[in-house]
């Protein structure tokens, strides 16, 4: 498509001679972060989409952070994308059974960042058997009859910072989808798989802490003086 092959492009200077997967040390690193406003989206019968992201999502835009490391990539992109991530506050933590485990060391690290957890009882006792400190909340679906108040009112009426989410089965997919939505509609963060959680606990204490911006051309100009 080029009218060269890569190896003449290569000769021409058009491309490294390394390909992606080699890549100096000092390389800065990039993330590219796609910009998803689900709160402008309603189904058929006016409620909201689910924030679950499935092969049909298409984004309306996208953006990139650059720095040195991943962590601090990661937080910019956040940052040009959803105006960054919370640096304190209460985190509402509700995992399907698959991910009870793989949450307990995020789950660790926002504690130790000065943040509260709450949980629903399941997610909750698992944190507490690893010496994270928690309070229980009420699921959405054990509150309908009693009219208790709930994770959703929580998150409606501003007490919820961040909220991670993964979706489960049967009853659990219904309580989820009514979590995913109230955080929608609250602009809150919210982090629907173990991978993106780890990444944005990764990335807080560099949005905590602030970040350098600079322009392509720097680090193009970065680049050419290391060659």
């Amino acid at each position: 498509m080029a009218g060269a092959t890569i190896a003449e492009l290569r000769a021409e200077g058009m491309l490294p001679e390394q390909d992606g997967s080699r890549v100096p040390l000092g390389s800065p690193v990039s993330v590219k972060e796609a910009v998803l406003p689900f709160k402008r989206f309603r189904t058929a019968d006016g409620k909201t989409v689910d924030s679950v992201l499935g092969p049909e999502m298409r984004s309306t835009g996208e953006v990139m952070g650059i720095d040195r490391d991943f962590p601090t990539a990661f937080a910019k992109s956040q940052a040009a994308a959803y105006g960054g991530m919370p640096t304190s506050g209460t985190v509402f933590i509700s995992v399907a059974d698959s991910d009870k485990r793989a949450v307990i060391l995020p789950a660790h690290r926002l504690q130790q960042l000065g943040f509260t957890i709450v949980a629903t009882e399941g997610t909750a006792e698992i944190l507490s058997r690893n010496g994270i400190a928690v309070t229980v909340v009420e699921k959405y679906s054990d509150t309908q009859e009693s009219g208790a108040k709930n994770i959703v009112d929580l998150i409606d009426e501003g007490a919820i910072d961040i909220v991670v989410n993964t979706p489960s089965g049967g009853a659990a997919r219904a309580d989820g989808y009514e979590i995913r939505a109230a955080a929608v509609a609250a602009d809150k963060a919210l982090f629907t798989t173990m991978a993106v959680l780890g990444a944005a606990v990764s990335g807080m204490d560099a949005a905590h802490e602030g970040f350098e911006v600079r322009s392509l051309q720097e680090y193009a100009a970065d680049r050419k003086a290391a060659v």
